[in-house]
């Protein structure tokens, strides 16, 4: 009789700034911006022995009713910036970047990641991501958005045609021979010239390979175009799906997707996002995350969001008292700008009467209804029943590992650094000492083959 071997878990810390994950009125928070604060939340998930840092994307405040929205103010800063100076005081934690394909130029964000990962002795990691809305392509110099139909096309050209650029170095062509007084053994080095519907560009690219070969590459996102994206070219998901059931069905539909591009299951790691509420016991860390998230939905938290969903001004509303007797509006969202949440609810009427059924049946206020609705609390317990929810979950082939996000910055990865870590280790399950030096040997990825010039262009196009 076979024995299935046990799966190693990979674990992460999220970064996450300002917005209604964390609680940064909380005595204990620290700044979201100062670079004291990336610091330390870095080097505790380090001394943990964490594959990576996980940064995500803020590229304009968001607004609501036309002002900036100031219960979610995500103050963000430069993702290369903060990677590349973290880099110098880490060793071993791989430093991943959220940059949007959508906004941004192949050559730019390809020599970006590059240098990064020679900066961090191969430990960059991109998160491929694309923008949906015309509010945040303000920003940028071309302006609007685009098309839903053209999002990922661009996205799939962005990604090929920066591996194009990765690629255009073998890693042999530097000798610096100063006997011979040769530096480069093969001139036509960084040689590169794609055309394709969203890029025709030409010349050399400036960065020598990389550790890696090529960054890890991440894919966020839940949409089918999304997970096709993901089993065609991304080294790992970050997800959202972080239950059994959910979890299991998301994990089985993308790595099902993998062999019509011919990968196998271990070339895509499926990483969902995480929160946790630890105590002493389970009743105390159950009391914990209810005190958490009352902090999390304030009254005016509350009231906002119930607008994301009824797309109209509801502030003349007591989040103590009953949800509004008008119906949303079903139009386009116009009330919440830069918010991609609101997407989720594509059928306003039926999640309003949905709520409406479960406040009745549960006689919540707007308030509790929300809290009840946005659960954040993934693991909920003492050390020894998170550390047992997150193992049965790998098991169980729900996901690979976790990217946990803390409420508390820059501090709060402190107790499950200590606790729940420990117990893992105990059970087999997660490293005790990193054993290789870039990302790739953490996540046991294979470091890339360059490919021939002539099949990177047929790949992009």
């Amino acid at each position: 009789m076979s024995t299935k071997p046990l799966k190693q878990i990979h674990l992460a810390a999220h970064f996450p700034g300002v917005n209604n994950t964390t609680v940064w009125s909380d005595p204990a928070a620290g700044s979201h911006i100062e670079f004291d604060s990336f610091v330390r939340f870095a080097q505790t998930a380090e001394r943990a022995k964490f594959d990576f840092l996980f940064l995500a994307e803020g590229l304009r405040l968001r607004e609501q009713g036309g002002k900036i929205y100031d219960l979610d103010v995500v103050g963000r800063p430069d993702t290369f910036t903060v990677l590349a100076a973290l880099a110098a005081v880490t060793e071993h934690l791989g430093l991943t970047g959220t940059i949007n394909s959508t906004f941004n130029e192949p050559y730019e964000v390809a020599r970006q990641f590059a240098s990064l990962d020679h900066l961090s002795e191969g430990r960059a990691a991109w998160n491929v991501v694309t923008s949906w809305d015309a509010f945040t392509g303000e920003n940028f110099r071309r302006g609007g958005f685009l098309p839903r139909e053209d999002r990922y096309t661009r996205a799939r050209e962005f990604l090929a045609t920066a591996t194009e650029l990765f690629d255009s170095w073998d890693g042999t062509e530097v000798t610096a021979d100063p006997v011979s007084g040769t530096f480069l053994r093969d001139a036509r080095a960084g040689a590169f010239a794609h055309q394709g519907r969203h890029f025709d560009i030409e010349g050399r690219f400036n960065v020598p390979r990389s550790p890696q070969g090529r960054p890890v590459v991440f894919q966020a996102g839940d949409s089918d175009e999304g997970r096709e994206f993901a089993a065609a070219s991304a080294d790992a998901i970050f997800g959202r799906y972080a239950t059994l059931e959910e979890g299991r069905e998301f994990y089985a539909d993308v790595k099902g997707r993998l062999p019509r591009y011919g990968r196998r299951p271990e070339e895509l790691l499926i990483l969902p996002a995480a929160t946790f509420a630890l105590a002493d016991t389970d009743a105390q860390a159950r009391e914990l995350a209810h005190e958490v998230r009352r902090s999390q939905v304030s009254g005016a938290t509350a009231i906002k969001y119930l607008e994301h969903v009824w797309n109209r001004d509801l502030s003349g509303y007591d989040p103590d008292g009953p949800l509004p007797d008008v119906d949303p509006d079903p139009g386009e969202n116009t009330i919440a700008l830069g918010r991609a949440s609101v997407r989720q609810f594509r059928d306003p009427l039926a999640t309003a009467r949905q709520w409406r059924e479960l406040a009745e049946a549960k006689n919540l206020s707007i308030r509790e209804l929300v809290i009840a609705t946005t659960a954040k609390q993934t693991f909920v317990g003492s050390p020894a029943t998170v550390a047992e929810s997150i193992n049965s979950l790998v098991q169980a082939d729900a996901a690979d590992g976790f990217i946990l996000v803390p409420h508390i910055t820059p501090d709060g990865l402190e107790g499950f650094a200590d606790t729940v870590v420990p117990l893992l280790q105990e059970r087999g399950v997660f490293r005790s000492e990193y054993t290789g030096t870039t990302l790739r040997d953490h996540l046991g990825l294979d470091v890339p083959a360059v490919r021939p010039a002539g099949e990177r262009q047929a790949t992009a196009s």
